[in-house]
């Protein structure tokens, strides 16, 4: 089926500000130009061995639970080392032939260390303290390194910066999910 629209959606940010890190995510899921579901949860708490880390995942769900389950258990196996796990989960992600078929990325963080993870084998530390990512990505990344400098919170910088984001991006909702974790 060649003329398939295909999905789209989801803007997800990480803003690290004042010892907290923020990832906002929207709750749009677009099938073409229609929206199927408005209220979608795309950011995350997971504690493997009691070890807290947020994580906020664009592209197809089933393929972001599959690598939030894998990064899950990269952390069982390295307690408290997030870029270790990050790193393992990437190089699996870039050499297994099964994982390299699937279409996310994540933005992963324990509330001191804010990533990026891709399936083209990357694990970004982004400039500036924010990293975003989905079809709205790049407008709320420049809205909030645009207020990264201001008195804002990083909870204020990421939801204004979201706002943004769902006014411009068609494939983007004001339905949020918001998890905060600090260092």
């Amino acid at each position: 089926m060649s003329d398939f629209p295909g999905w789209h959606g989801t803007t997800i940010i990480g803003v690290r500000k004042g010892g907290q890190v923020v990832v906002a995510g929207d709750g749009q899921v677009s099938l073409g130009d229609t929206v199927i579901k408005g209220t979608a949860r795309k950011v995350r708490r997971i504690s493997p061995g009691g070890y807290d880390v947020v994580a906020g995942f664009a592209g197809s769900t089933a393929d972001a639970f599959t690598l939030l389950e894998r990064l899950e258990s990269k952390l069982e196996a390295t307690p408290g080392q997030l870029q270790r796990a990050s790193v393992e989960l990437a190089k699996d992600w870039r050499t297994d032939k099964y994982l390299q078929k699937l279409e996310a990325m994540l933005i992963v963080t324990d509330g001191s260390q804010l990533y990026v993870i891709t399936g083209a084998g990357d694990v970004l530390e982004p400039e500036h303290d924010v990293a975003a990512i989905g079809s709205g990505g790049n407008y709320a990344l420049a809205a909030a390194r645009g207020m990264i400098d201001s008195d804002r919170s990083a909870e204020q910088i990421a939801r204004d910066a979201m706002a943004i984001a769902s006014d411009i991006c068609v494939y983007t909702n004001g339905n949020l999910t918001v998890e905060s974790i600090s260092a």
